[in-house]
C-alpha cells in the first residue's frame, strides 16, 4: 500500500502542503491562481466547484480558504464585506465528503473548536503566528508558551537593536519587522517569495496535526472508511 492521500485546498505555496508531506501524505494542491512555487502535484481550480467524488478519491482534505475577511486589519478598517467569507460553505463540502478533514484559518475565523497553535509551540521554530484549526478528529495541543519581544525595525519599541532576527523570534507580517531571508529561516520555509510568506503556515504545525491524522487514519475501522 502507498502513503496516504491528503488533498490541500487553498494551497498558495504550499507551506500547509509542506507539513503534512513530512508527516507521511502525498499531497495534492488546488488553488485558483497559478502557484509555480508550490512543491507537490497542484491542480489550477476553484476548490468550491470541486465535484464531490474527485474529493472522495482521497484520505483526508485540508482547506485554508481566504483569511482576509476575518483578519484584524480588516475589522480595523471596516471593510471585511470586500472579502468572501468561505468558511461555512467550505465546512459544509467537507462534511459531504465523508472524509477527515481540517480547515485553517486566522484568529476571529468563524471555526468550530479549534486548536490553536503559535511558534512557540515549537522548538524549531521562531516565529509569533497563532492559527486555528478545526478538525473533525482529536488534536492534542501543545504547551503554549508566553510570547518573548520579538525583533523589530521600529526605532520607537523600547527594545530596537536589542534583539538579532537570525537569533530571537520575529513576527513576519506585512509591514515587515524582519528580511525575507530571516523571516524563511523562522517559520522553516526556504522558497517563499515576501507576500507568499506572509500569509503561510509554517509546515512544522500541519507536520504535527498531520502525524494525529495519521494515527486517526490508522485507527478508523475499515468498514466505516469511505472509498
Amino acid at each position: 500500500m502507498g502513503k496516504p492521500t491528503l488533498l490541500d485546498l487553498f494551497c498558495c505555496a504550499g507551506g500547509a502542503g509542506l507539513g503534512y508531506a513530512r508527516a507521511g501524505f502525498d499531497v495534492v494542491g488546488v488553488d485558483i491562481e497559478p502557484r509555480p512555487r508550490y512543491p507537490f502535484t497542484f491542480v489550477q481550480a476553484d476548490a468550491m466547484s470541486l465535484d464531490l467524488s474527485f474529493l472522495q478519491k482521497f484520505d483526508a482534505i485540508h482547506a485554508s480558504p481566504p483569511c482576509q475577511s476575518y483578519s484584524d486589519l480588516a475589522k480595523r478598517n471596516k471593510n471585511a464585506e470586500d472579502w468572501p467569507r468561505l468558511i461555512e460553505p467550505v465546512r459544509a463540502l467537507l462534511v459531504a465528503s465523508g472524509k477527515p478533514y481540517i480547515i485553517e484559518n486566522v484568529e476571529g475565523a468563524p471555526l468550530i473548536n479549534p486548536t490553536v497553535l503559535c511558534g512557540t509551540m515549537f522548538p524549531e521554530l521562531r516565529v509569533i503566528r497563532h492559527r486555528l484549526f478545526e478538525t473533525n478528529f482529536s488534536v492534542i495541543v501543545p504547551t503554549h508558551h508566553k510570547h518573548p519581544k520579538v525583533h523589530t525595525f521600529d526605532k520607537r519599541k523600547s527594545h530596537f537593536g536589542k534583539t538579532d532576527e537570525w537569533k530571537d523570534f520575529v513576527q513576519v507580517t506585512g509591514g515587515g519587522n524582519c528580511t525575507l531571508a530571516a523571516a524563511r529561516d523562522a517559520m522553516g520555509i526556504d522558497w517563499m517569495s515576501k507576500g507568499e510568506i506572509n500569509e503561510a503556515i509554517p509546515p512544522a504545525y500541519t507536520e504535527y496535526i498531520g502525524r494525529q491524522l495519521l494515527a486517526h487514519l490508522a485507527n478508523m475501522k475499515p468498514e466505516r472508511r469511505i472509498a
